[in-house]
């Protein structure tokens, strides 16, 4: 690459955006402990309980109207925080996108539901993405795995679709989004959930045959 290009090698890459990373012939660990401890002390709540789970079970948020309203500005903040610790911590994906709806106008509850993924970080303040070597008498494996709710939006009755994919056993891509059309049954819901990951299965095929990496097919959703 420094034959094509004006750079320079500083040698094994430690930290980079906030992401922290230990490399051993083993495997690559990537982790943002410091920036999590930044953002439990910029929110104050270093001391605060550990949550063991990022959201309430079939917990459903709604404009609440008639509910206390709080600052946006600290619920936007906090919401943003934690939108770029999701590049880390696939787990609160869901929890995030589903409090990032209410950000102009938030209530209490909303504000709850935030600190409530804040307390759950801080219980998994050393958990971390890990990465393997590879394994050349390995075959490729590329799987995916889909999921949704049926009609989790009480405003529009839409529901959020998820996938997760692993390459080897490691997670290499995730997202969570809201559909675009509102599913008349919880069939209807898996049927778009899972064109959404099989699209992102296609994309991810190609990409790693730019790579020269064939995977093992049939690709597993």
């Amino acid at each position: 690459m420094q034959c094509e290009f004006e750079m320079t090698d500083l040698g094994r890459l430690s930290y980079f955006l906030g992401f922290e990373f230990k490399t051993s012939k083993a495997s690559i660990m990537m982790h943002q402990q410091k920036y999590i401890g930044e953002l439990l002390k910029r929110f104050q709540m270093i001391d605060c309980n550990i949550a063991s789970n990022p959201s309430e079970t079939n917990v459903k948020l709604d404009e609440w109207n008639n509910e206390e309203k709080v600052e946006s500005t600290e619920v936007k903040q906090i919401v943003g925080s934690l939108r770029y610790l999701c590049n880390n911590k696939p787990n609160i994906c869901f929890a995030v996108s589903i409090i990032s709806r209410f950000m102009n106008d938030p209530r209490k509850s909303h504000l709850t539901t935030a600190k409530r993924i804040l307390r759950y970080v801080k219980g998994t303040l050393k958990f971390c993405m890990l990465f393997p070597a590879a394994n050349k008498e390995r075959e490729a494996e590329l799987e995916g795995y889909s999921d949704s709710d049926w009609c989790g939006d009480r405003m529009d009755m839409r529901s959020t679709s998820s996938y997760l994919f692993k390459f080897n056993g490691d997670a290499i891509s995730w997202c969570t989004k809201k559909q675009p059309v509102t599913a008349l049954s919880s069939c209807e819901v898996e049927y778009i959930a899972g064109t959404f990951a099989a699209c992102q299965a296609i994309w991810l095929d190609n990409v790693m045959k730019e790579l020269n990496c064939e995977v093992k097919k049939p690709l597993k959703l």
